[in-house]
Parts: structure tokens; C-alpha cells; sequence
């Protein structure tokens, strides 16, 4: 790596010298290994789905999980929320739920010498890692009573602020089929998730897996790998790793190719594209390759990883318009071509 690619977007601590930083990530990186290796114990095969949920606590973000029923993402959350030591919540999203049920409320409580006081009752968002099942059959207002938790760390209730422990992660599931008694994700939500994690169905030798390890007498349990301060110090590691101004590059290229506004945006972007991805998109991708490239213990991102992340990062933070959709395109096919034409080397990787 040249001097002209190293650093861009590292911030390392006074004192700390390459080496420092160079051993605490290949220490990082085995504990990672480990991680993986304990969660498939629960949630087999994978992979990428795996990398993508691990991705997502790195970076310290949230995640959306699209899937049809059965495929396991309860399960890989639970396993998650145990291999990394975090206090883990579960709400089942449904038409009734009030934001409240969530968030807490305020009760009236009469003391013994009658006396009388109120006391909050935490809800479940008072947690380290909460999923929120089947996000999108909760009415609009109950999804945004997560808003402000997933992007401040905090929630306000009966106008006084109150602290979410750190770190603290939502991982929500979708179904992508069923629409009836849903409502879907406003925009302002769906920006705030880091990834769109696509759980699809094994294939024919993984899902082989998962009847020999599921239907007997026991089941392998995951074991706990990292603690709530081993994720903090790993999320502050990642912020540390050097990007190249290549990569910096490919980031705003790529962005920015989906923007149908700009003045050197393709034809085919401005034909299909309603609106494209923000800063925060960019921002996403920053983190993101880090994380890939701690996942595979490299010391570094490259161009390579910014094509792998761009479907996940992209896909759910820009919209086709009418004329597009009624022509049968897909974001999916759209990202992968952009990407490819933009990134060849990363394509080729």
C-alpha cells in the first residue's frame, strides 16, 4: 500500500503506532473466526447472510432481514445475540402494538403510607440487541417509535430522555411476499438500517444439514465469544482502519451513479431511478468494506469489497419509477450492472 493510499479516513489514537493497530486487528480477526464457527452451529450454512449480520454490529448499525417464514432468522438473531454477549429482546410486530409496548410507560404506583408516585416501566427497546419480528405489520406509528432509538441511542417518553445501553442494535425481519395487514417501511426508516439482509433458501446440501441437526434428541447450542465491551472496542477498531483514496473513490462513484439528478449520471439511471441513495449511503459503504475486510483478516479494504457490499447497502435506499417497474427491472439486476461497469476490478475479484 502506497503512502498515497493509506490513512485516508483512520483515526488512531496518540501513541499508537501501525504495529499496535496491525495486531489488535489479526487478535480481532480470530475472535471473529470463532464467532462465525459458533453461530453456524445454530443457523448452518449461510455464509454470507452470517457475514452480513456480524457486518452489521462491526459497523454498529442496524439491519433488516427479508425473508420468507422459516428460514431461520429468528434463530440467527438469537444465536447472535449469545455469541456476542449482548442482552438480547424480542417483539412480534402486529397491527395492535402500540408504541408504548416498546418503548415503556409511565405507571402510578401508591405507596404503603399513601403516598402516591409515578414509575417508568421499561419496555422491551431496553436492551443491547432487540429484534423487531415482522416489522412492517406494526402501524406507522409504532415503527416510529424506533426511529429516534436507532439513530440517537436514546427515547423520549413523557418528555424526559432516557439512555439506551450501549451498544445497542435492532435487527427487524420482513416478509417480502405477504402484503395484507402490513404496512411498509417509510423511507426515513428504511435509510436507517445499515444493511437489507436477503436470507434465501439453502441449497439442496445445507438444508440436508439442517435435518440432521435439528430433528434429533440434542442440538449444537452457540457459545458466547465476545462480551458488550469486546463489540465496543471492535467497532472502534473498525473506525481506525485505513481506507485508500481508491476505495474512497469507488465509494462516491457508485453512490452517486444512482443519483437520476446528476449531471453525468448514465441514460439508464435517469430512465429508471425515482430517487437515489443519500450521504448516509456512502457513509454505510465506509463502514462496511472495513467490516469485510476484518471478516477476511485483511488489514485494509479494497475495491473489491465495495462491489461485494453494494448490493446490501444500496438496495433498500433508492426506489425504480413507475415506467421501470412496469417494464419488469429490477434494483437488483440495476445495482449489479452499475456496479460492474464502475468497478471492474472488484467485479473480477
Amino acid at each position: 500500500m502506497t503512502d498515497a493510499d493509506h490513512g485516508t479516513g483512520t483515526q488512531q489514537t496518540s501513541g499508537q503506532t501501525t504495529e499496535d493497530l496491525v495486531a489488535e486487528i489479526e487478535s480481532l480477526e480470530e475472535n471473529l473466526q470463532a464467532a462465525r464457527q459458533s453461530i453456524t452451529r445454530r443457523f448452518i450454512g449461510q455464509e454470507r447472510v452470517v457475514d452480513l449480520t456480524l457486518s452489521t454490529l462491526l459497523c454498529g448499525g442496524h439491519g433488516l432481514l427479508v425473508g420468507l417464514p422459516g428460514l431461520g432468522k429468528t434463530r440467527l438473531v438469537e444465536a447472535l445475540s449469545t455469541v456476542m454477549g449482548l442482552k438480547g429482546n424480542r417483539v412480534q410486530f402486529t397491527p395492535d402494538l402500540m408504541p408504548a409496548d416498546i418503548l415503556g410507560s409511565e405507571v402510578l404506583e401508591t405507596a404503603a403510607d399513601g403516598s402516591r408516585a409515578f414509575r417508568f416501566l421499561e419496555g422491551p427497546v431496553f436492551c443491547q440487541l432487540l429484534m423487531a419480528d415482522e416489522i412492517n405489520r406494526a402501524s406507522p406509528r409504532t415503527q416510529s417509535a424506533l426511529l429516534q432509538a436507532m439513530q440517537e441511542g436514546h427515547v423520549t417518553v413523557a418528555g424526559e430522555t432516557r439512555p439506551l445501553e450501549a451498544p445497542f442494535h435492532v435487527l427487524a425481519t420482513q416478509n417480502p411476499i405477504e402484503q395484507e395487514g402490513t404496512y411498509p417501511l417509510p423511507e426515513a426508516q428504511l435509510d436507517r438500517f445499515l444493511f437489507q439482509i436477503d436470507v434465501p433458501y439453502p441449497d439442496r446440501d445445507t438444508e440436508r444439514a439442517i435435518l440432521l441437526a435439528t430433528t434429533g434428541v440434542t442440538e449444537d447450542e452457540a457459545k458466547e465469544v465476545f462480551t458488550a465491551a469486546d463489540l465496543i472496542a471492535a467497532q472502534r477498531l473498525l473506525r481506525r482502519m485505513p481506507v485508500g483514496e481508491s476505495v474512497m473513490e469507488a465509494i462516491l462513484d457508485l453512490v452517486r451513479a444512482f443519483r437520476p439528478d446528476e449531471a453525468d449520471v448514465s441514460d439508464h439511471v435517469a430512465q429508471t431511478v425515482a430517487w437515489g441513495p443519500g450521504p448516509r449511503a456512502a457513509q454505510a459503504l465506509m463502514l462496511a468494506v472495513r467490516a469485510r475486510a476484518l471478516l477476511e483478516g485483511r488489514l485494509a479494504p479494497t475495491p473489491a469489497d465495495v462491489f461485494n457490499m453494494a448490493q446490501p447497502v444500496l438496495s433498500h435506499r433508492m426506489q425504480l419509477n413507475f415506467a421501470a417497474r412496469a417494464r419488469g427491472e429490477s434494483l437488483e439486476a440495476l445495482i449489479l450492472e452499475t456496479a460492474e461497469a464502475l468497478l471492474p476490478q472488484g467485479a473480477a475479484a
